[in-house]
Parts: C-alpha cells; structure tokens; sequence
C-alpha cells in the first residue's frame, strides 16, 4: 500500500517535473534571454494588419448595422463598402479640416518663441535690476548668480559651435527621424491592408460570430459557455457604449473649449481646443494632459491668458464631468475612481497612450468576471446570503436586475 502511495506521489512529481520544463522552454521560445519580447513581438509585428482591421471593422460595425437595416437587409455588401467609405470620409475630412490650421499656429508658436524668450529675459534683467537697487547688500550675490547662469548658457551654446560637434550632435537626430519614417510607411501600409482586412470581417461578422458561439460551446460545459458568452457580450457593449460616448463627449468638450478661447480672445483657439478634446478621451489624466502644453503656449504670448485658461479649463472638466458625461456615458463601467485610476496607470504603463485608452473598459471587463466567479464561488459555498447582503448594501440596481431577471425567467 505504502509503495503505491510512493509511486503515485512519484508521478505528481515527475509530471509537475515536466510541466515545469516545458513551461521554461516555451518562455525561453517566446522570450529572448534578455528578457525582451522575440516570437510574441514578431508575431504581433507580422499580424499588424489584422489588428487594424479588426480594430476598424469592431468601430464601423455600428454603423454597418444601421445601413444594414436601412436598406432592408437585401444589401449588406454595399452596406459594408459605404459604412467603411463614409468613416474614411469622415477621418479625411476632420484631418484636412483641423490639420492645416493646427500647423499654421504651431509654426506661428515657433516663429514667436526667439522673441517671446528675448521679451522673458529682458523683463527678468529689468526685475533683477529694480531688486538689487533696493536691495544693495544683495547685491554682489544676485549679480554673481545671474552672471554663473548666463555662464553657463553661453558654455553650453558654445559646445555646438563647431561643425564637428554639430555634425555628430545631429547624426542621431537624422538616424532617429529616418526610422520614425520608415515606422510611419510600415504602420500606412499594415493600415491600407488592415481596411482590406475590415472589409472581409464586416462582410463575414455574423458568422465569425457564430463559428465563435460554436467553439465555446464545444469545449466548455453549457452552464460555463453561457457565462463566457455572457462575459464576452458584456465587454462588446462596454467598449462600444464607452468609446463611442467617449468620442461624442470630447468633440462636445473641443466645441466648447474653441468658443471658450474665441470668447475670450486667446491666441490659436483651434489648436488649443483640438489638444483639450483629443485628450479628453483619456479618462481621468486626459484635461490635465491637454491643459499643461496649452497653458505654456499661453503663458508665452500673455501669463495673464494662460490664468484666465486654467481657470477656464478647471471649470469646463467640472461641466463635463458632472453634466455632459454623465448624460453621454451615464454609469456606463460601473467603476470607481479608485479602479479607474487604477486600470489606466497599469495598461498606460504596459501599451502607453493605446493603453490609457482602453484602459477603462478593459478594467472594467476584468472586474466583472472577477465579481461573477467570486458571486458564484460564494453561492456555490453556502454564502448566498452574504452576497445577497452585499448587493443590497452597495449594489441595490444590481440587486433589483437581478429579481426581475429572475421573475421573468419564472413566469
């Protein structure tokens, strides 16, 4: 008995041995040794095209949907081409529309600096001037410390001006604009593919879908199908209803914010509101993101505006966030602040800006099908009643969907 005891623990071992291997090689496959992505990267590099098509394909569907109907369901295919057209149309459009007037007013910006930066040092010789004259016992000390500065400035000016210094100062400047651009003509192409790709998942949706219903439940339990089916229908409308109302929302904020600094005559009203609605999207850290870089365009040209905007812009985010948004998204996630701070610093962290975007969802995804297995743990342990107790203390809509979901199914 004791020997069989002994070989079957012997076994355990030896398959948690191998497992562990195999765990191991296929890491060292994925990962190169230095800890860098290899095959996953090569794979996602090679698949490009099909991530934007699908991503174009999942933001156009909406729209297809509608032509669909429209036209009675009798032409889907022309329903597919139109809705994907009338998007491109729509991004041209924006692109040509904004674009050229944003370039205008960053190439003013720039024109304006040298002499915005001359106008900053003379006021500030003129104040240093005024202090040290009344002030005459401070006077060695203030004069030293500017003269180290402007030292310092003219030793660093200084170090670019040799051809030779200049040359290998811009070498990596070239080198890196140079890939940027060879960056840029891979992610134009994967895109051009990629509305290739979007047409032929518009086309076949439905059944994409079906094939993808039938493999679940193939290969789960029925109770646990439904449940991924469920889960996978809820983060469809999550993103959907919050990227959509997100999107509606920030061009509302821009409108507002362009009238706002025509109203109150700032300098490039478009660029600004551009800036504040683009980053708008980005829940939480978006106004703030967006005020920083206008603010120090303003403060350049008038410190006074650049006040009068932060003022401005603090009591245009309390419009949206207790007014526009609310009436737009509603509670569409169903977090709070804390879980929303939460998801955007993690997938900000992982994938950057593409990240802090689908952040929010993307957390909130992930806390329902937490929730439900925990609920269903509970409930599976004896512990209704204390879920029952939870739901009524801190989620009573949640609680009352739940008795009509249950009433209905009884009647």
């Amino acid at each position: 008995m004791k020997n069989k005891e002994n070989e079957k623990y012997f076994k355990w071992g030896l398959t948690a041995l191998i497992v562990t291997a195999l765990a191991i090689l296929f890491a060292n496959k994925v990962f190169n040794g230095n800890g860098e992505p290899g095959a996953v990267s090569l794979l996602l590099k090679i698949l490009r095209p099909f991530v934007f098509g699908g991503a174009i394909a999942y933001l156009v569907t909406p729209l297809a949907n509608w032509l669909d109907r429209l036209f009675g369901g009798k032409a889907r295919g022309l329903a597919n081409v139109l809705a994907l057209v009338i998007a491109i149309l729509i991004v041209l459009g924006v692109i040509l529309l904004i674009v050229p007037q944003v370039v205008s007013s960053i190439v003013e910006i720039a024109k304006s600096i040298p002499a915005q930066v001359k106008l900053l040092q003379e006021q500030f010789s003129a104040q240093v001037r005024q202090y040290t004259s009344s002030h005459p016992e401070q006077a060695d000390f203030i004069n030293n410390t500017v003269a180290d500065v402007i030292g310092w400035f003219n030793a660093l000016s200084a170090t670019f001006s040799t051809a030779g210094t200049i040359i290998e100062k811009v070498k990596p400047v070239i080198a890196g604009s140079a890939s940027k651009v060879t960056d840029a003509i891979g992610a134009l192409k994967d895109l051009l593919i990629g509305g290739i790709v979007a047409l032929y998942f518009l086309s076949k949706r439905k059944k994409l879908a079906e094939q993808a219903t039938m493999i679940v439940r193939s290969a789960l339990k029925p109770s646990w199908a439904e449940w991924v089916l469920n889960e996978v229908k809820f983060a469809d409308r999550m993103f959907n209803g919050f990227f959509m109302g997100k999107l509606m929302d920030s061009a509302i904020v821009g409108v507002i914010c362009f009238v706002g600094c025509l109203v109150m005559g700032f300098k490039n009203p478009l660029l600004i509101a551009v800036i504040v609605g683009v980053t708008n999207i980005i829940p939480f850290f978006g106004p703030f993101i967006g005020a920083i870089p206008c603010a120090l365009f303003l403060l350049l040209d008038n410190p006074m505006h650049a006040l009068m905007f932060l003022i401005f812009i603090i009591i245009l985010q309390q419009i949206d966030g207790n007014v526009i948004g609310p009436k737009i998204l509603g509670d569409s996630t169903g977090l709070s602040a804390l879980w929303v701070m939460f998801g955007i610093l993690l997938f900000g962290g992982l994938w950057g800006i593409p990240g802090m975007l689908i952040g929010v969802p993307l957390m909130a995804v992930i806390y329902d099908i937490i929730r439900q297995l925990t609920f269903k743990g509970l409930r599976e342990h004896g512990y209704g009643k204390q879920v029952d107790a939870y739901l009524r203390k801190y989620h009573p809509e949640d609680q009352q969907k739940r008795k009509k979901t249950v009433s209905g199914n009884n009647a």
